[in-house]
């Protein structure tokens, strides 16, 4: 278990966690059963607007790098709305990417590296997990990345 603050962690790293967000459909944000905590599916956002564009075609892997590491920063978000306090997350179990890309393109895995290594960096080696990385086309409202995380909640319960 990381031994730090989570929020200070952020302000070192120099994130700013967005509000939680809004569902695009007849979903929740985030839903949990006993002390685990599933995140619905999250796009890749650029200065508050959808990013856009399919790996393999209009970016390139670093680009795609860094709309992972949004959609990570927008996960955070939502689970602190949810939970009210990160440093309650005592594990991230498990990530799914799904990346916007041409059915040329395979390096889905270093795409979601962006997001994979932030989560390691704010909640250390309780940050490292079980990854999925797929390419798909096309993704909701062209964005880029979709992302999913699980996360254990230290309070059991909600």
């Amino acid at each position: 278990m990381y031994r730090h603050d989570i929020y200070e962690k952020l302000k070192t790293l120099g994130i700013q966690l967005p509000d939680g967000g809004t569902p695009a459909a007849a979903y929740v944000m985030a839903a949990q059963s006993g002390n685990l905590v599933h995140t619905s599916g999250h796009i890749a956002k650029k200065n508050g607007s959808v990013w856009a564009g399919k790996l393999g075609a209009s970016m390139t892997t670093e680009e795609g790098r860094a709309a992972a590491r949004s959609v990570a920063v927008d996960l955070l978000a939502t689970l602190h709305a949810h939970t009210g306090d990160l440093n309650r997350v005592t594990r991230i179990v498990k990530v799914l990417s799904l990346v916007n890309s041409t059915a040329e393109f395979t390096e889905q895995h270093l795409v979601t590296n962006g997001a994979s290594e932030l989560l390691a960096e704010v909640f250390g080696n309780s940050g490292r997990h079980a990854r999925s990385a797929f390419g798909v086309a096309p993704i909701p409202l062209g964005a880029r990345l979709s992302g999913y995380r699980q996360g254990r909640d230290s309070a059991a319960g909600r």
